[in-house]
């Protein structure tokens, strides 16, 4: 590899704030949200271009595991109700909603909590004060290359970028083998109403393996064969579907080039289903793809090291913690990465688990005395990470640290 040399610059320091949270999907949202409202001058860092990561970029519009949560899960999932912009389905605990509402609705909280916040802004590098302490992240934009400074720092990145920037130890993938799981590009279908599909639509059937099945066999009917063994068919409003249909494995998170390899396989596919599905005629004949999501749907990225590290015995055992941030109910989910062993989901689902807490350990950094994590990127092994990282999981997680950062602050004033 040969190395282009850049000149040395001087960064200008263009904020300052008590806390400074990066990536604003539901973790780093929910995280701003709460340091905000507990008294912090906080700023919100996100690259895209609206605030939710996967649930509105990634255009993932089912919440699971949200139904035992209090707090600002709870808050959002009553305000989204009221809104009549979303639903749950008769036969499934998840929630259904409306993306666009959910932009909107992420964006008042954050405005009216009084969170500065920044759109279309990169993470690239952080600054440490060689004694245990980030004082900067700095960021590229269109407004240049700038540098944050804050008292605290959270992680909500997903991938655990801002971690990685500062030097943190981290795990990825499998530890026999490094693979990650698939990831899937998800989409918005129209022309199809809910009456006549309802036998492959996932919550409207008592059973969600079967429906799951159906639609299968009806991709393959349509000459396509789709590349996640159980796709999975979402209604979200009156004439709105979403479409989980596709893997693409071997990708690791933290490589640009396999990302938009992925990315690229995955939109391609999507196009080929929904046109096998047309072609059927009948129930399918009006089928119109609307979206394919802006950011590809990322299972797995870096799981930062904390001062407690979750693992599948945890989740056996149903483990408690004084500090616990969450109760988690949803098992291990673990999406075959070897897609020659199987392309739904790994044996490694035989695991009975108990409902288990999340403690607050797991979401501080162990390299660093000012860094947390939330999301899918704090610490814990292949398995418990599984289960931890859906979404119902990640809004608690967001609002614990933001509340703990924001008490650290007035702690150190």
């Amino acid at each position: 590899m040969t190395y282009c040399r850049e000149a040395a610059r001087e960064t200008p320091v263009a904020h300052e704030f008590d806390v400074i949270v990066c990536g604003a999907g539901p973790a780093g949202v929910s995280a701003a949200v709460a340091a905000a409202r507990n008294g912090a001058k906080t700023g919100l860092i996100e690259v895209k271009g609206c605030l939710g990561g996967v649930w509105t970029a990634g255009l993932l519009a089912w919440i699971i595991d949200h139904e035992n949560k209090t707090g600002f899960m709870k808050e959002l999932r009553e305000d989204i109700l009221a809104r009549q912009a979303g639903e749950i389905a008769p036969h499934s605990s998840s929630l259904a909603f409306d993306v666009e509402e959910m932009k909107i609705l992420l964006e008042e909280k954050c405005l009216e909590a009084g969170v500065h916040v920044r759109l279309h802004t990169r993470v690239v590098a952080a600054q440490t004060d060689g004694d245990r302490r980030l004082t900067h992240v700095i960021t590229e934009s269109k407004s240049g290359r700038e540098a944050w400074k804050a008292n605290v720092f959270i992680d909500a990145t997903g991938d655990g970028d801002l971690g990685a920037a500062a030097g943190c130890e981290f795990e990825l993938g499998q530890p026999e083998s490094g693979r990650t799981q698939p990831m899937s590009l998800l989409c918005l279908l129209t022309g199809i109403s809910l009456e006549e599909v309802a036998d492959v639509v996932n919550g409207h059937c008592e059973d969600w393996g079967p429906s799951k099945a159906r639609l299968k066999a009806e991709m393959d009917q349509g000459g396509v064969e789709p590349s996640y063994a159980l796709p999975t068919l979402f209604h979200l409003a009156d004439g709105l579907f979403m479409l989980m249909a596709n893997h693409q494995y071997n990708v690791l998170a933290i490589d640009a080039d396999e990302v938009t390899r992925a990315t690229l396989a995955a939109r391609a596919e999507i196009h080929r289903q929904v046109r096998a599905l047309r072609s059927l005629g009948g129930r399918w004949k009006n089928l119109r793809l609307v979206a394919t999501g802006e950011q590809i749907g990322t299972r797995e990225g870096r799981r930062l090291a904390g001062r407690y590290r979750l693992t599948r015995d945890d989740l056996l055992a149903g483990a408690r913690f004084e500090d616990a941030v969450c109760t988690c109910t949803f098992g291990i989910d673990v999406h075959s990465p070897d897609p020659d062993k199987c392309k739904g989901i790994a044996s490694s689902g035989k695991y009975r688990t108990q409902p288990y807490d999340i403690p607050l350990r797991a979401l501080i950094s162990k390299d660093f005395d000012n860094l947390m994590m939330a999301g899918r990127c704090i610490s814990g092994d292949f398995l418990a990470h599984s289960s931890y990282r859906v979404i119902g999981d990640v809004v608690p997680m967001g609002e614990a640290v933001g509340q703990a950062a924001a008490r650290g602050c007035r702690t150190e004033a």
